[in-house]
Parts: structure tokens; sequence; C-alpha cells
């Protein structure tokens, strides 16, 4: 089965479903019904957006599986986020509370975490 396409071919308008049919029972539905929030998503958005999900939302875990880098899946994420019609970092919370930031400090200063995954940290960013 494929999917359906979202543009029209012709003018790259959005298509619309007009039609449902169930195989089974030969049952079909017509009238106008939308696709939802990631019908109009490009098949690699949706691939990043699986990855994403099977690892938990854990950057860390997509740069091991992806093979790319931090900033690179960063804006990947951002690509999608906007791809959905909201503007990324709108909402963060940057500031990290000062026994965070103290834990951090002392997790870096003992060598448990890497320069780099403090910055995260620092930055709000979990792993």
């Amino acid at each position: 089965m494929y999917s359906a396409p979202t543009r029209c071919p012709v003018c790259r308008s959005e298509l619309t479903v007009t039609r449902l049919h169930c195989p089974s029972c030969d049952t079909s539905l017509e009238g106008q019904f939308t696709g939802g929030p990631f019908a109009h998503l490009t098949a690699e958005h949706l691939d990043f957006i699986v990855t994403f999900v099977r690892c938990e939302g854990k950057i860390n875990r997509m740069e091991q599986e992806l093979g790319l880098s931090y900033p690179t899946i960063r804006n990947r994420l951002h690509e999608v986020i906007r791809a959905l019609g909201f503007e990324p970092g709108k909402e963060e919370v940057l500031e990290v509370s000062p026994e965070r930031r103290s834990s951090v400090l002392a997790d870096l200063e003992t060598g448990k975490i890497s320069a780099d995954e403090a910055m995260r940290l620092l930055r709000g960013e979990e792993e």
C-alpha cells in the first residue's frame, strides 16, 4: 500500500481526501476529510519523527543511531517543528536551577560527563 499524495501534481496545492473505503466490508464514505497534522510532512520528516520517538526523544541516542552531529539533529528537529506550524524555542525554559547547575558542574569536574554534555545540560537540554 502506498502513502496518499498530499500535493496536487498539477498546481502543487494541498489535496483533500474525499473518499474512504473499507476493503473488508466494502463500505465507502464520501465527504471532505483532513489528513491530520502529519499529513503534509515529507517522508524524511516522518522518518525523523519515528526515530525521535524510538530514541525516546534523546538526541544523544539519535546521534549514535543516525551518525549525525548534535547541531544537525537539532536543525532537523526544528525543520519538523516548523513544518507542523510552530516556531522552535518559543516555549523553551532556558533557566537551570542553581542546584542543577552545581550538580552538572560537579559531574564535569569529576569526569562523569564531558564538556559538551555539561553545556547541553546547562542550556536546559536533557539527555
